[in-house]
């Protein structure tokens, strides 16, 4: 609840699903970017290509990969990356396909 209140609140806000494919057809939280943590030259490079100012909202499914971009966004210099806990499956939230 936390997670989406700062999101709603905040202007400078991206939001990364870090899911497979298959699991974001199921539905992502609106305005989602899809980077499948999976295949790791394609999320290497997406993240790298990202602007580290911003503030990023990362989710997965239960938490755990979302918390394992976190951990290398900020190796990679991202200094606001925030897990969403529990993941998609606890998001009480809108819901977009």
């Amino acid at each position: 609840q936390q997670w989406q209140e700062e999101l709603l609140q905040d202007e400078n806000a991206v939001i990364l699903d870090v899911r497979t494919e298959d699991e974001a057809a199921e539905g992502i939280i609106p305005n989602a970017t899809v980077i499948d943590i999976y295949k790791p030259q394609e999320f290497m490079s997406t993240v790298e290509a990202l602007d580290k100012t911003k503030t990023f909202y990362v989710y997965c499914r239960s938490g755990g990969r979302s918390a394992q971009a976190c951990a290398i966004m900020n190796q990679l210099g991202f200094e606001n990356t925030k897990n969403l806990l529990g993941g998609f499956s606890e998001w009480t939230g809108e819901v977009a396909n």
